[in-house]
């Protein structure tokens, strides 16, 4: 029922769009169909690094040991893993940000976006934040996020303290086949689909037309968390806006040129802690271990009434996992 209302409620907004205030509204508008991004609002906190200028926020003492937060994607945002920044009341300089193309970050071109640029990204936000050479370093990414964070040691295994990854979605092209094909089918004839399908009578995007691309891909989210979707997803999460344009670059660097994120990954000695939700039926334990056996010191934890947005929906569970292991190594 709540899909369905938010899908009517859509597709009227849409409806208004084109018929009702053509003139007031145009769908090309900044903010008229998904909020502005931090180059287009000075308010929204942001940081410039790297050639781009990304949406960013700290919680905590910056002298105390960091955790970057990885999020999803690619083309998500940090919103639905705000309670994260509870970690910064128990000794944690805790940072977010909006990867580069996602959320409320700056947009670019297609073409411009690479493994290796998001990596360098990720580089720049570290030194940005950090105070001394001494301060420990910690990643904690989910999903996507977690593929990233595990890019990035299989790339300067000496530089990161510690590492939490929240059921990666594939560390190699693969493992990531593997788990889409279980994962993430559409129906063809569910509700959403057919509802996305009339929203494309009425609105098209080309490459690059961030605004219509982001919005129309807001709506096709409710996929995710259709009734009995694999992943055990209950529900909507939050999100500010959608990052199309990257996601799209990504699947194709995938399709046409492959990754492998676990080449050197023998070489990161430090123990890394791989969390999997109980409700995921996608992942479990035998994907885990999967995933976990290119690392030399790997821990695998089940995280009990969880599905693959373990963060958002069941933090509590998460929160203990991730504290205890941190300060393990603190």
């Amino acid at each position: 029922m709540k899909t369905k209302v938010l899908y009517s409620a859509v597709i009227a907004v849409s409806i208004f769009f084109f018929i009702g205030c053509e003139n007031e509204n145009d769908i090309q508008g900044l903010g008229n169909l998904v909020p502005k991004t931090v180059d287009q609002d000075a308010s929204i906190p942001s940081i410039f690094i790297n050639g781009t200028q990304l949406h960013a926020e700290t919680f905590g003492n910056p002298n105390n040991p960091m955790l970057v937060f990885l999020h999803g994607g690619p083309g998500s945002d940090y919103r639905s893993a705000l309670d994260v920044k509870q970690l910064a009341n128990e000794g944690y300089y805790v940072i977010f940000y909006d990867q580069r193309g996602s959320g409320l970050s700056k947009r670019h071109d297609k073409n411009t976006y690479s493994i290796q640029l998001v990596l360098d990204d990720l580089t720049e936000v570290i030194k940005y934040y950090r105070k001394t050479n001494a301060q420990k370093i910690f990643l904690f990414g989910h999903s996507w996020g977690a593929m990233l964070a595990a890019a990035y040691v299989n790339k300067y295994p000496t530089t990161i303290s510690g590492v939490i990854l929240a059921e990666p979605g594939g560390l190699n092209k693969k493992l990531l086949d593997d788990y889409g094909e279980i994962s993430r089918k559409i129906k063809l004839f569910s509700e959403a689909t057919s509802n996305l399908l009339y929203v494309d009578q009425f609105l098209t995007g080309k490459e690059n037309q961030h605004e219509i691309l982001d919005y129309k891909f807001g709506i096709s989210t409710s996929f995710s968390y259709a009734k009995g979707n694999k992943e055990g997803i209950p529900g909507p999460s939050p999100f500010w806006r959608i990052g199309t344009t990257v996601l799209e670059s990504f699947t194709d660097i995938a399709e046409n040129d492959g990754f492998d994120f676990t080449s050197n990954l023998s070489q990161y000695k430090t123990k890394v802690l791989f969390l999997y939700g109980e409700f995921n039926q996608s992942y479990g334990l035998s994907f885990a271990q999967k995933e976990a056996a290119f690392f030399p010191n790997a821990a695998i934890v089940e995280v009990k009434e969880a599905g693959h947005e373990m963060i958002y929906f069941n933090w509590k569970n998460v929160h203990l996992l991730v504290l205890n292991y941190l300060n393990a190594l603190k």
